[in-house]
């Protein structure tokens, strides 16, 4: 019998993905293949019936939307969001870990006063009956995600701040590498 593997370091498990984020990913792949079947299908019917679907834009602009929030998700979780690595990166690793966290509250503070207040933009779209320009839906239908995956990065935020909390404030935790770079051997 092997003998059992030891606990992971603070500092790699504080670097490690969610296991969920399988949920992202998967709506990454799902938004971006309607997104071209949509495009694809529309291009067909405009080039063989000089006509274009109408709905196919409001569509596609609320996929968009979606995909960018979802992306955001995943962002978040990764610890890849946007950030002046000028700060993010100077001084000492107890620092960095402060820094870390409270970007990590914020973003959490930001994204659940938008599902907040968001939820009053779904309940007036829902109340007064208001309709969507181009296809006639009701509105609420595209309004209600904005909460929903406003909550989803909140929830990554949180995650990602008690993983950073893990880490004890001398040792240091490694930042993300480039998505470009994945794969490339560093000299």
């Amino acid at each position: 019998m092997p003998p059992p593997e030891p606990p992971p370091l603070p500092a790699a498990a504080a670097d490690q993905e969610p296991r969920s984020l399988a949920l992202e990913d998967w709506l990454t792949v799902l938004i971006m293949a309607l997104l071209a079947l949509i495009t694809f299908a529309n291009v067909l019917v405009r080039y063989f019936t000089d006509s274009s679907f109408a709905w196919t834009e409001e569509i596609s602009v609320f996929l968009m939307i979606v995909l960018a929030m979802v992306a955001g998700s995943a962002a978040v979780a990764r610890d890849r969001h946007i950030r002046i690595e000028f700060f993010a990166e100077g001084g000492s690793m107890a620092r960095r870990k402060r820094l870390a966290q409270l970007g990590a509250l914020l973003v959490a503070l930001l994204f659940s006063t938008i599902a907040v207040l968001s939820v009053r933009v779904v309940w007036d779209d829902y109340r007064f009956g208001e309709t969507s320009p181009g296809i006639g839906v009701p509105q609420w239908w595209y309004s209600i995600w904005l909460p929903v995956f406003s909550l989803l990065i909140t929830w990554r935020a949180i995650g990602l701040f008690r993983r950073r909390s893990q880490v004890p404030p001398d040792v240091e935790f490694p930042q993300p590498a480039s998505p470009a770079g994945q794969g490339e051997q560093q000299p």
